[in-house]
């Protein structure tokens, strides 16, 4: 069984029950092959303890965290004769049609294809399962 492997940030909000600043820590992990998105909360204020489990990464905390732990990049060391395994596995995992697939693949096959580690790893993890040699790092 492989690691999980997560990220995490901090943030503020403010607290449903008694409306002070919330302190939050948000996570993306990669857990059983799988991406999810928990936080976990407490208020100062009135003691308000909020944890929720399972959700997607918000637009605002995924651009939180590539800031505050930079991107994770997506390499390959297959040949580019295997470029069409990779789009299919991409174009699986992403959800992409055959144009987008191809424009991947190259930014990919470039170095320059990131996100958040957890992301990159899980298409790292879906790649090798599909027997092309790949790795999640950061630069």
């Amino acid at each position: 069984m492989e690691q999980a492997v997560f990220e995490s940030v901090r943030y503020s909000a403010m607290c449903q029950d008694c409306g002070a600043e919330l302190e939050c820590w948000g996570t993306q992990a990669l857990v059983d092959g799988r991406l999810r998105w928990d936080v976990d909360s407490t208020c100062s204020a009135c003691g308000c303890a909020v944890a929720v489990c399972g959700g997607d990464v918000p637009a605002e905390r995924r651009d939180q965290m590539l800031f505050e732990h930079g991107p994770a990049r997506l390499q390959v060391s297959s040949p580019p004769t295997k470029s069409v395994a990779i789009m299919r596995v991409l174009r699986a995992e992403l959800g992409v049609d055959l144009k987008g697939a191809k424009a991947v693949v190259r930014r990919v096959l470039n170095g320059d294809y990131s996100g958040t580690l957890p992301e990159m790893e899980r298409l790292a993890r879906k790649l090798r399962e599909s027997g092309i040699t790949a790795v999640a790092t950061r630069p």
